[in-house]
């Protein structure tokens, strides 16, 4: 299986580099058999790509120890689901699904908007292939997963591709296993699509470089990736959400969001990709923003590639990322050379990216995309700073100085406020210009909603200011947002006579980009509402407790029974039994633990222990024990956490509502009958 994945990556990359400089000649030559054969050449890299995926697949599934890249992730004790997930738990593998997965997203975008768009497929195809290619150049030479393990005649093993002269090859009886924090469903999920989020946003780049290339820089191109910008938006929100779901239950911190590094850099292409989102709103409906969104998706990409680049190369430190090594180098020549290239062409053409239209007043739709594109940018490059600026101390001041979370509550902190602000203001502002009096009567039910919360959140005792804040914009967001529903509703109403339920389901179908965007506005105020109050009212506490002994959090009370040991397949662990009961009320027994695996024993991964609420989570975390049965535990009370994947899942629901394709109207068909047929019959 190391051949035949070997062999495919090498011809998959001359291939690629065959239909990047092809596709380009063919155009410039209004050659369409040379077109045709880089549309053929890019379907035998997508082949090629699939033949080294299922290759390196069946390694893990048949244990293939042979292979070091098999060897260093798996063993023969970790379940088929994991030992499969163990495909991209590692760098060669995660950069061989990275690029297998574009060549199948390149492909589907070629032959379905082939018909369509045949004057930009040459250079969408170059663009697409020259990313395969640098990705082709690290899997081959620098990162390849197939290498092999050989043993000398001195008894020595070693790592190689190909056979050494003397060398036998070596089989280990056994694999070292996944990272213990790794054992985990989120395993499944987390990695592959967060690494689909990042390539998917290749499809809108090349289509937008195209356009440059080609001259054809009407609206057609936003069109056609419309649906690719939604499907990378949605992936990268998955990613992030199942990151912050994992981090959750398995690393024991009591927290969900830690600002770290690679944490970061998933969250940035986001962002950009919601402003572009946003921006080509404009250039649709006014002809506007034209320039903004060109570079919006540029940015998008080199975020997306600067997001792979800091997690595979490991230049910048981070729980997730992996160890350093000789990618990072070719990553930053990569990005540097992509966005070189992306700016050179946008400017090249910036005398024909003239807008239509003009901005006719501050208090607009128009205006509310820009502030909001400006909020989500700045968001962007405050984030950026704060990820780089380990890498700019150290080469200033020799000194690596981490930026950590209160850099970014306090700088994203209000950004992000007002943007949510924004979020609730903009639905509800004309095109062109507003008046007063009218944006008097549109806003006086959102403000007294907004009203009303703060001077309940005054009653209740609340005098942070964060917190009330954050609150009452959040229900400010929320009125405005349940108004234009309900005066959607109400106009269909009167329209059709539909009844509420059908009114609702029906003027959200067809206006799907509209109130698909407000479903995702909504996940946000829930995501909001979660993050508030779980930053601001958590009750944290650790303690050490004998058997037999009581503490109290909150309105919790635990009781620690004992301890015991519990085998399962690939690993060990320790139970603490613990019995909890909340206001006086048994809610009934609980057992956090600790799991210890094989040769990483140094590295329990806990057994996290989360009952949740709508209202709130109690977090137990047993962290570590004695000979006698002393235990030290760590408990959270998180309120309205479970608001945050509530949330999450309306943002993708949001997102799927507006990507659905509408349902193209058939024709009715109407018969005519001939004017000789109607003499006679009379």
């Amino acid at each position: 299986m190391a051949d035949i994945g070997n062999a495919a990556l090498l011809i998959a990359l001359v291939t690629a580099a065959y239909v990047a400089v092809i596709g380009v000649i063919g155009a410039r030559r209004q050659c369409p058999a040379l077109v045709t054969s880089a549309r053929n050449g890019l379907m035998i890299v997508a082949g090629l790509m699939t033949v080294a995926a299922a290759a390196l697949a069946f390694a893990f599934l048949t244990h293939d120890f042979n292979i070091l890249y098999v060897t260093e992730n798996s063993n023969r004790a970790m379940p088929w689901y994991y030992v499969l997930a163990a495909f991209w738990g590692g760098q060669p593998g995660s950069l061989l699904f990275w690029a297998w997965t574009l060549t199948l997203f390149a492909a589907l975008a070629v032959s379905l908007n082939w018909p369509s768009q045949r004057e930009l497929m040459p250079y969408v195809m170059a663009v697409l292939m020259s990313i395969e290619v640098f990705f082709l150049i690290l899997l081959n030479f620098v990162s390849n997963p197939f290498e092999r393990l050989w043993q000398t005649s001195a008894g020595e093993v070693m790592a190689a591709l190909f056979q050494p002269l003397g060398a036998i090859p070596y089989l280990p009886a056994d694999g070292r296993g996944l990272n213990p924090l790794l054992w985990d469903r989120g395993m499944m999920a987390h990695p592959p699509l967060l690494l689909m989020g990042y390539m998917s946003v290749s499809i809108p780049y090349a289509f937008a470089i195209a356009a440059l290339l080609s001259g054809k820089l009407d609206a057609s191109w936003l069109k056609a990736t419309r649906r690719w910008t939604l499907t990378a938006w949605g992936l990268l929100t998955l990613g992030n959400l199942l990151g912050s779901w994992w981090a959750y239950h398995v690393l024991g911190w009591g927290g969900y969001w830690g600002w770290d590094p690679v944490e970061n850099v998933a969250l940035m292409p986001w962002l950009a990709a919601s402003a572009y989102l946003h921006s080509v709103i404009m250039q649709e409906k006014r002809g506007m923003l034209k320039v903004w969104n060109f570079a919006l998706i540029i940015l998008t990409f080199n975020l997306s590639i600067f997001g792979t680049f800091v997690v595979r190369s490991g230049v910048i430190s981070s729980v997730h990322s992996f160890a350093q090594s000789s990618l990072g180098p070719l990553f930053f020549v990569f990005l540097g050379a992509a966005m070189l290239f992306s700016l050179g062409t946008l400017f090249s053409r910036l005398s024909l990216l003239r807008d239509e239209r003009h901005l006719d007043g501050m208090l607009s739709r128009e205006s509310g995309f820009l502030y909001n594109n400006l909020l989500l940018i700045g968001i962007v490059a405050a984030t950026f700073l704060g990820v780089i600026f380990p890498i700019l101390s150290e080469a200033v001041q020799n000194v690596k100085i981490t930026v950590g979370p209160p850099y970014y509550q306090q700088v994203n902190g209000p950004l992000l406020l007002a943007l949510m602000t924004l979020m609730g203001i903009g639905p509800l502002l004309p095109w062109r210009r507003a008046s007063l009096p009218a944006l008097t009567r549109t806003f006086r039910w959102p403000l007294a909603a907004l009203v009303v919360t703060l001077i309940g959140l005054l009653a209740g005792g609340i005098r942070d200011l964060s917190p009330l804040l954050g609150f009452s914009v959040a229900a400010f967001v929320l009125a405005t947002h349940l108004q234009e529903f309900y005066e959607g509703v109400r106009a269909r109403r009167q329209a059709t006579g539909e009844p509420p339920l059908a009114a609702l389901v029906n003027l959200t179908t067809r206006n799907r980009q509209r109130y698909g965007g407000y479903l995702v506005h909504l996940g946000l105020v829930m995501v909001m509402m979660g993050v508030v109050a779980s930053s601001f009212f958590q009750l944290s506490k650790a303690f050490i407790v004998s058997p037999g002994q009581t503490v109290t959090v909150g309105r919790y009370t635990l009781t620690y029974e004992n301890l015991y040991v519990r085998q399962e397949p690939g690993k060990d662990i320790t139970f603490a039994r613990m019995f909890v009961a909340k206001d006086g009320r048994d809610l009934g027994e609980i057992q956090p633990g600790k799991a210890f695996y094989p040769n990483f024993n140094n590295q329990p991964a806990s057994e996290i222990v989360i009952r949740t609420t709508l209202l709130e989570d109690l977090y137990v975390v047993l962290n570590s024990w004695d000979d006698d049965g002393t235990a030290t535990f760590y408990v959270f009370v998180n309120p309205m956490v479970a608001w945050l994947w509530v949330g999450g899942l309306t943002l993708v629901l949001g997102g799927l509502v507006a990507w659905w394709p509408f349902r193209a109207a058939v024709p009715a068909r109407v018969f005519h009958t001939a004017p000789e047929v109607l003499s006679s019959e009379a």
